[in-house]
């Protein structure tokens, strides 16, 4: 298939975690541009990437049919005003950038067509999942093309923008608490009398293996935790445990907790 030219502006875990999955997906090096500000890292880039490498927006978006914005939230007001500079209506930018709404974007650079997305960190080795909410001016062929670029590094799925806090609590955090539960099982497991390395492995396989069942099967979380817990079981005995102790409603408010802290943040990040 043909493939689109592309910026990446900023070319930090994200944003390398992306030029990675392309390269890996097809595109060539001739393919993307690669913008990054801090002279040493880019240094790094020209001399690792094989790729055009340019400090500045201004020295590398002309000509590329996709921008992928991957800079930090702090640093999206500068971004954007350079961005301004050199951006077309016939381009489109993907941004990465947490937490920071669609209007800030448009705000900024018109009618360019703006594609949020909300990537998580199980991307960088191309097993993420990348959330989308198109903008006003973003079109089918618009979100086709960045549903191409996303691909590269694991599933893509495209929500209204509203809902765009509730996925930053979901899957934009959620590694977060697979680890959290990865830590109290393994280190329980040693206490039992595990190996380290080995009660990471169980618990790193198990973890990843459930994941897989409940993408694979047809049945809910719900038929497939039923299944492992028989009635007078091991299982069933610790899932008493977990709802006695209240282990789902805690889980239902960490991720209201965070869908509201996202809230705030859009809203610190869309102040001028």
């Amino acid at each position: 298939m043909d493939r689109s030219s592309i910026a990446i502006v900023g070319v930090g875990a994200m944003g390398g975690a992306l030029f990675s999955g392309l390269l890996e997906a097809g595109w060539e090096q001739a393919d993307l541009t690669l913008i990054e500000s801090h002279p040493p890292r880019a240094e790094e880039l020209a001399e690792t990437s094989g790729c055009r490498t340019v400090l500045t927006p201004a020295e590398g978006i002309e000509g590329q049919e996709i921008v992928v914005l991957a800079v930090k939230p702090q640093d999206i007001h500068p971004a954007l005003a350079q961005l301004s500079e050199v951006m077309t209506a016939d381009q489109v930018l993907v941004a990465l950038v947490a937490g920071v709404p669609i209007s800030v974007y448009e705000r900024a650079l018109g009618e360019v067509p703006i594609i949020r997305a909300m990537p998580n960190t199980p991307a960088l080795v191309g097993e993420g999942v990348t959330v989308c909410a198109p903008g006003s001016t973003a079109e089918s062929g618009h979100m086709a093309l960045a549903r191409a670029v996303l691909e590269a590094v694991g599933l893509v799925e495209e929500v209204e923008e509203s809902l765009m806090d509730a996925v930053t609590a979901v899957s934009g955090s959620g590694p977060a608490y697979a680890y959290a539960l990865a830590e109290a099982m393994i280190a329980e497991g040693v206490k039992q009398g595990l190996e380290p390395e080995v009660a990471l492995r169980l618990v790193a396989r198990t973890i990843k293996g459930a994941g897989t069942m409940m993408e694979t099967s047809p049945d809910s979380p719900t038929v497939l935790r039923e299944r492992v817990a028989s009635p007078g079981g091991t299982t069933a005995a610790a899932l008493e445990v977990m709802g006695r102790d209240g282990f789902w409603e805690l889980v239902r408010q960490a991720v209201e907790a965070a869908t509201e802290r996202s809230k705030e943040l859009g809203k610190i990040a869309a102040q001028p």
